[in-house]
């Protein structure tokens, strides 16, 4: 089994990317094999709706000239999943956000995987950050997966959020949340139980 964290920031050895280690050990110990996808600091176009993916039906966005297929292709071998970011302005990086939409948009993979959502903060913000980023997995019929807290760390720094240590024990909490529930998911497939046969997606518009 294994998981894919995905380092929502442009600093790829900073305060989410170290958050993200902490979780990805844990899982590790766990026998969970780990993935960190460092989306770095290329520019990612936002998603025009064009509905180009769904035509094509393959599972990839139209447009491959970014992270985002190359994210996609990693999540399609990935069992489970840990999407970090950083707090800007009360909100995850907007990068982020575009890569996560096309993602969300044209993958076919992220359906009854388990997922949870990782951010850092120097102070606030981090509630609205999680909540954000949270959304796209109850979009996509996926567990969440939670810790004793609420999965955020604080620091300006790697070395302060290594200080934060409840901030880390949440991190250590959520990788051993995530190893449990891949472990039953796993032990319920092998006896036989199948995911929820899907019903015919309804659309109800609010204006006719």
């Amino acid at each position: 089994m294994k998981v894919l964290l995905i380092n929502g920031s442009p600093n790829e050895n900073g305060c989410t990317y170290t958050a993200l280690c902490e979780a990805a050990g844990a899982l590790e110990r766990e026998g969970i094999e780990t993935e960190i996808f460092q989306m770095g600091k290329q520019p990612v176009r936002g998603c025009i709706g064009c509905g180009g993916c769904a035509r094509k039906g393959d599972g990839r966005c139209v447009f491959g000239d970014d992270a985002v297929n190359r994210a996609l292709e990693k999540a399609e071998t990935a069992d489970g999943y840990i999407i970090g970011s950083p707090v800007y302005f009360a909100s995850a990086n907007g990068s982020l956000i575009a890569m996560l939409d096309r993602m969300f948009y044209a993958g076919k993979c992220f359906s009854y995987k388990p997922a949870a959502a990782v951010v850092s903060a120097r102070r606030a913000g981090t509630t609205a950050s999680l909540d954000e980023i949270g959304k796209y997995f109850s979009i996509r019929n996926m567990p969440v997966v939670s810790s004793k807290y609420w999965t955020m760390v604080h620091g300006n720094t790697p070395e302060e959020v290594r200080q934060d240590l409840e901030g880390m024990q949440n991190m250590r909490v959520l990788g051993r949340n995530m190893a449990w529930l891949l472990k039953c998911l796993e032990a319920g497939k092998q006896a036989g139980i199948a995911i929820p046969e899907p019903e015919t997606p309804v659309k109800t518009n609010f204006i006719r």
